[in-house]
């Protein structure tokens, strides 16, 4: 399995759209919608888990996630989903570590997570820095890690 940080200028583009509309994740088809009007800008990225040409999940690095554009947190990690059939291979942390590094790399001391799953990143090296509305209505657990 291969982790790859994918913009629109790459092979895989297309294919990665193509399974997010097809995911049973509801959001896979705001990420597929995201793809088509290239939103992802300058170091904005979509990782992917790919084997063998084959997509079996995605994350996003953004500049905003779903936060409300009145708070300056940045950047984001974003939109991460595992194709059922490819769960229980650790692919969620494999794509959240690759996201990570590469903000490491950009220069970024930390990245956020907006969610609702309790539980789910403080395994990955987040912690809960309070709750904060989105650009959908409502609120959702902001989270941080240190790089």
């Amino acid at each position: 399995m291969e982790i790859i940080a994918v913009t629109n200028k790459h092979s895989l583009w297309n294919e990665i759209i193509r399974f997010a509309e097809n995911c049973s994740w509801r959001g896979g088809h705001y990420l597929a919608e995201q793809m088509k009007n290239n939103v992802f800008h300058g170091w904005e990225r979509v990782f992917a888990a790919v084997e063998d040409g084959e997509t079996a999940g995605f994350c996003t690095f953004t500049e905003k996630d779903e936060i409300a554009e009145k708070y300056d947190f940045s950047p984001f990690i974003g939109s991460v989903f595992v194709d059922e059939k490819h769960r229980g291979q650790r692919l969620s942390g494999m794509m959240i570590e690759k996201a990570a590094e590469y903000a490491k790399e950009n220069g970024f001391s930390s990245v956020y997570v907006m969610s609702g799953e309790v539980g789910l990143y403080e395994k990955y090296g987040f912690t809960l820095k309070g709750h904060y509305e989105t650009i959908f209505g409502g609120t959702e657990q902001l989270f941080v890690r240190e790089l």
